[in-house]
């Protein structure tokens, strides 16, 4: 019996932590890294190339049914976890070293990383810088900068 209990109560935080804001997103859309994988060893600076597939880009502040625009995460918890988790995926993302927000449309960056192990992530944001209702993200991979 706890086990049902535990088992429906972890599903409940699961569905809770996933709900992101109002906009509508497809629910077959995927954001990904295209010249990028988990355990990759790069150089500095570092182009980083962003692909999606099921929705379209398009710059911040333009509301058109399935659209949205990149945001990378860099060293920080997956999107909707660590003390700001909830929030973020309620009413968007801080901008600043660890959440870049690509609001001009932008399919790519180039950075400069310090050398180490570096944690990304993406997520498209709807008009307003919200993951949308279901949020699109990507995996987490961590690169080695030499």
């Amino acid at each position: 019996m706890r086990a049902i209990f535990a088992a429906t109560f972890l599903g409940l935080m699961a569905s809770f932590v996933w709900a992101g804001g109002e906009t509508p997103s497809n629910p077959e859309a995927k954001v990904y890294f295209v010249n990028l994988s988990d355990g990759d060893v790069v150089q500095s600076p570092v182009t980083v190339v962003f692909g999606l597939t099921g929705m379209g880009v398009a710059p911040a502040g333009t509301e058109a049914e399935n659209t949205g625009h990149h945001h990378l995460l860099i060293d920080r918890p997956p999107i909707g976890e660590g003390e700001d988790g909830a929030d973020e995926l309620a009413y968007g993302l801080p901008s600043d070293d660890k959440h870049l927000h690509f609001g001009g449309g932008q399919t790519e960056v180039t950075l400069d990383l310090a050398p180490g192990e570096h944690t990304l992530q993406l997520v498209l944001g709807d008009a307003g810088h919200v993951p949308h209702a279901t949020p699109i993200v990507s995996e987490v991979i961590t690169i080695t900068v030499e």
